[in-house]
């Protein structure tokens, strides 16, 4: 089989596309032919070697895969041919995949494979995100690059639950996501967006914020918290952006983190908490709820993942470019078996 490897710590260039032999699975074990992976953001950061979850290279990531079953092991239930979904530790850049079978779920008949690939990392975090900052009817949602891939899921969820939204992204992104479904948006470019948040909610602010960005990003994110509100951390993109060298980048970012100490959370009646869904690799009981409640919403019609581009298995490093340059309107996918749905 082939996959799409990171060869060294670097630019897009050090990806190549390498053989491996096939994997086989064991008694518990699915192998997966692979449509479509998902391309997260996560996966830029290891391949900069800025990810301290990535095994050191030459490696094979991706978390998340949608396919056809090819072969199972003899404790396993399902059948070969049958569409799945499946939350991977990495390799899902790969022609083939194997699993544990509790990572593995059924794509409904209404969602094509890319779509499904689409669902795992972004709806989950998005979900997470919701469930910890107690999204609820009417509640005001701040997201931060709302048209990512998050920001898209958490506006699924959040117009499903009632609440009103408001998103930022770059002014070619806002009329996409107004038609989408966000209540506003502002353009973090040129606009003060902390202003604009209070003009937007009438100087009270919001209830809840999903911040991916990190630094500086979340002590304004904090700040226009209302009475009650939370702030939900879920990435530090901001540390692509250092000029420093290799984890140094980090020094950047962590030199303007917010401190937040117990006494201004109680005084404040507002309530800070942080989201890596790839590191709830031992919940498997509450991660497999998530994903079957969010299944069951692709089903119903609420749950529907955009994918803005698809790169075949060879043009893996012009996707992590097109996530890089800030160019994609929700999710980006790989195809290692094109031409196969």
């Amino acid at each position: 089989m082939k996959a799409a490897t990171i060869t060294r710590s670097g630019g897009p260039e050090v990806i190549e596309v390498r053989d491996y032999p096939d994997p086989v699975p064991g008694p518990d074990e699915i192998s997966i032919k692979v449509f479509a992976a998902g391309v997260n953001f996560a996966d830029i950061l290891a391949r900069r070697g800025l990810y301290p979850d990535a095994p050191k290279p030459p490696v094979v990531v991706g978390y998340e895969v949608a396919g056809t079953i090819l072969k199972t092991g003899k404790n396993v239930s399902r059948k070969p041919g049958e569409r799945v979904l499946a939350l991977t530790r990495f390799h899902g850049y790969s022609e083939i995949v194997v699993v544990k079978e509790e990572q593995v779920f059924r794509v409904p008949d209404n969602l094509t494979l890319s779509q499904a690939a689409a669902i795992p990392v972004n709806y989950l975090t998005a979900w997470q995100l919701s469930e910890m900052g107690g999204l609820g009817k009417d509640d005001v949602l701040l997201v931060h690059n709302a048209g990512g891939g998050v920001g898209l899921a958490a506006l699924d969820i959040a117009r499903h639950r009632g609440a009103k939204t408001i998103g930022t992204a770059s002014a070619s992104k806002h009329e996409r996501l107004l038609d989408r479904g966000y209540n506003h948006v502002i353009d973090y470019r040129t606009e003060n967006w902390t202003e604009r948040v209070r003009e937007i909610t009438g100087g009270r602010g919001v209830d809840l914020v999903f911040d991916p960005l990190g630094g500086a990003s979340w002590k304004n994110s904090y700040r226009v918290l209302a009475p009650s509100g939370r702030l939900g951390m879920f990435g530090v993109s901001e540390v692509t952006t250092s000029r420093l060298a290799g984890p140094l980048k980090y020094l950047s970012v962590m030199r303007r983190l917010p401190f937040y100490t117990p006494i201004q959370l109680m005084n404040g009646n507002k309530g800070v908490y942080g989201v890596n869904i790839g590191r709830l690799w031992n919940e498997k009981k509450k991660v497999r709820r998530w994903a079957e409640a969010i299944l069951a919403g692709a089903g119903e019609g609420w749950i529907s993942p955009h994918i803005d581009a698809a790169f075949k298995l060879e043009e893996a490093a012009d996707a992590h470019r097109y996530i890089e340059e800030r160019k994609n309107f929700g999710k980006i996918i790989l195809l290692p078996n094109a031409n196969e749905e």
